[in-house]
């Protein structure tokens, strides 16, 4: 007997570009051979967030009450699980967890068992925003995966803001934020990285756009497959 399948809310907007690449990938790697065969996804695009890490490093304006909004909105929906396309909006997913009985699914658990799986021989290298990185969220999951890693020296984390928010979140192209990815990478792999988390949701559309060569694991990617997984769907092969 068929178990009744499930739907997604995506608490979106942080940003845009990464909430509909979290979309895309989702319908992309659903096992599904015509429309009916999809799962229903929610999304509340509320690009009004405030940013997450400057309330995590600057004392910003708290992104929880704006991200409980859409949390409400989701519920009200009736989502079955909740997922967020940003890594760095994680360090408030155990608050937003406390007010609702449905689940979040976590990027950074699914990021760091793909990991784990995919390459267990190999140093991982963390790119992620400076609130991802100061706040611990991907060490924290990767050490308790037992996942190898490397973070970023100051001036590479300046050069990966630099790419994601002067780049990608402003509209740019690779022309803009390319030389800075490469230098990152380049730098990481020279200290021993094997592979690189793109740990922020704007690193996947910068390394396909600027078509990255080196092996990578997409949070996002990951995010969507255990989304699906979740639901009751295959993902595809």
């Amino acid at each position: 007997m068929n178990m009744p399948k499930k739907s997604i809310g995506i608490l979106g907007g942080m940003g845009p570009l990464a909430t509909a690449d979290l979309f895309r990938k989702i319908v992309t790697l659903t096992d599904a051979a015509r429309d009916n065969d999809h799962i229903r996804i929610y999304i509340d695009d509320n690009a009004t967030i405030p940013d997450r890490t400057a309330a995590i490093l600057k004392g910003g304006p708290s992104p929880l009450p704006a991200m409980t909004d859409s949390l409400r909105k989701l519920e009200s929906c009736g989502a079955d699980c909740l997922v967020m396309p940003c890594n760095t909006a994680h360090y408030f997913l155990p608050q937003l967890q406390s007010l609702t009985k449905v689940p979040f699914l976590s990027m950074l658990q699914a990021t760091a068992a793909a990991c784990r799986d995919q390459f267990p021989d190999a140093v991982a290298g963390v790119l992620a925003t400076r609130g991802t990185l100061k706040a611990g969220l991907y060490q924290q999951a990767l050490e308790n995966a037992g996942v190898p890693f490397l973070i970023p020296k100051e001036e590479e984390q300046d050069a990966l803001m630099r790419v994601i928010y002067d780049g990608v979140k402003a509209g740019k192209g690779p022309e803009v934020y390319g030389a800075d990815m490469n230098a990152v990478v380049e730098a990481l792999g020279r200290r021993g990285a094997g592979y690189f988390i793109l740990g922020c949701t704007e690193l996947p559309l910068a390394a396909e756009q600027m078509g990255l060569i080196a092996p990578t694991v997409d949070p996002t990617e990951e995010l969507a497959k255990a989304a699906i997984r979740f639901c009751g769907y295959r993902v595809r092969k």
